[in-house]
C-alpha cells in the first residue's frame, strides 16, 4: 500500500462520510480495536496500515479497497439492504431510512436527486390512508408476511411506532434540497395495486378504497403545491416561510428505476432500488460521478415544472389527477 497517497486518501474519504459531530480518531480506534494514540498515528501516516486493517476499515465504511489502491478493476462495491421476516423487519427498514436522512441533514451542504417511475417513497408517510395501504401491500404481497396471508386491508393497520418513524422520515426529507425527476406514469403502479386488491376482495368495503384513492390524490396535489412554491413543506404549513429547496422536472425521456443520488460536501452516495423495497448503496467515486452526469443530462432534457412553467405544471399534474379521478368514478 502506498502509505503517503493511499492512506491519506482513505482517511480523507472517511472524513467526508462521517457526520460533522463524529470523531475520526474514536471511530478508527473502535474499528481497529487500538488505542486512540495508535489511531492518531495511522491517521497522520506515521504508522502504515497493514492490509487487514485497510480491509476492516473499508468494510466498515463500505468503501472499495480497489479504489483506495487506485486499481482499475471495473468492479463497484455495493452494500445491500434487504428486508426479511426474521432478523430485519419493516420497522428496522424504516428506521434505517430515517437514519440515512438524519445523517444527510447533519451536513452543511446537501443535495438529493431523485429519479423514479413512482411517487417518491417518502411521500407515502404523510398520508395515513396511503401509508397504511402501502404498508399492507408491502407486508402481504412483497414480504409475504405470514400474519397477512388471509388478512384484509384496514386503515388502522399501522402501529404507533411505525407511524412515528414515518412522520420523522417526511419531516427530515422536506429539509433536504431536492430535485425530483417525475413522469406521467408515476401513479400507475399504485393504481394497479389498489385495483388488484379491490378485485381480489382484500378491502372490507368501497369506502376504504376511496380513502386510499383520496390519500393518493391529496398527495399528488401536495406535490403540485410544492412545485408551485419551489419548496418542500408539510401539509398545513405556509410555504412562504420555507426555504427554496425544491425542483421538480417532468421527464419524457426515460422511465428509469428508482435511483437516489445524495451529494454532501465532497461525497456522493448512490441508492439503487431493486425488488420493490430493497436497495443497494455505493459511494464509489467514479460510479457516482457517472450517474451524476447522466442525471444532470436527463434533467436538462426534461421540463422544469417547479416555480416556473405554470401551464406545463398544471398539464402534468392534471394528467395524474385525472387517472385517480377516473378510478374513483368506477367505485
Amino acid at each position: 500500500m502506498q502509505t503517503d497517497l493511499s492512506q491519506d486518501f482513505l482517511f480523507q474519504r472517511i472524513r467526508e462520510i462521517l457526520p460533522p459531530q463524529a470523531s475520526l480518531v474514536d471511530v478508527i480506534s473502535e474499528v481497529l480495536h487500538v488505542s486512540s494514540d495508535s489511531a492518531y498515528r495511522r491517521i497522520r501516516g506515521e504508522t502504515p496500515l497493514i492490509l487487514e486493517e485497510a480491509r476492516q476499515i473499508c468494510l466498515h465504511f463500505n468503501l472499495s479497497l480497489d479504489q483506495i489502491l487506485n486499481i482499475r478493476s471495473g468492479y463497484t462495491l455495493f452494500q445491500t439492504t434487504r428486508i426479511n421476516n426474521n432478523g430485519y423487519s419493516f420497522e428496522n427498514y424504516l428506521q434505517d431510512i430515517l437514519n440515512h436522512l438524519e445523517n444527510i441533514n447533519s451536513f452543511i451542504y446537501k443535495q438529493l436527486i431523485y429519479l423514479t417511475k413512482d411517487i417518491p417513497i417518502f411521500y407515502n408517510f404523510s398520508s395515513d390512508a396511503l401509508f397504511a395501504f402501502r404498508y399492507f401491500f408491502w407486508m402481504k404481497s412483497i414480504l409475504l408476511h405470514p400474519s397477512y396471508k388471509d388478512a384484509k386491508f384496514s386503515v388502522d393497520c399501522l402501529t404507533p411506532e411505525i407511524k412515528l418513524i414515518g412522520n420523522k422520515i417526511i419531516r427530515n426529507y422536506i429539509n433536504i434540497p431536492s430535485t425530483e425527476i417525475l413522469n406521467t406514469e408515476c401513479v400507475d403502479s399504485l393504481i394497479f395495486q389498489i385495483e388488484y386488491y379491490k378485485d381480489a376482495g382484500y378491502f372490507y368495503c368501497k369506502s376504504d378504497v376511496l380513502l386510499v384513492y383520496e390519500g393518493l390524490e391529496n398527495q399528488v396535489e401536495h406535490i403540485r403545491d410544492q412545485a408551485e412554491a419551489g419548496c418542500k413543506f408539510l401539509k398545513g404549513e405556509n410555504p412562504l416561510y420555507k426555504k427554496d429547496n425544491y425542483k421538480c422536472v417532468f421527464n419524457r425521456v426515460l422511465l428509469g428505476d428508482t435511483t437516489i443520488l445524495i451529494i454532501t460536501d465532497h461525497l456522493k452516495t448512490l441508492f439503487l432500488n431493486y425488488d420493490a423495497l430493497n436497495y443497494m448503496i455505493t459511494r464509489d467515486e467514479k460510479f457516482c460521478n457517472d450517474v451524476h452526469t447522466d442525471m444532470v443530462n436527463l434533467i436538462k432534457q426534461s421540463t422544469q415544472i417547479s416555480s416556473v412553467s405554470e401551464k406545463q405544471r398544471n398539464s402534468f399534474f392534471n394528467i395524474l389527477l385525472s387517472k385517480i379521478e377516473a378510478r374513483k368514478k368506477h367505485l
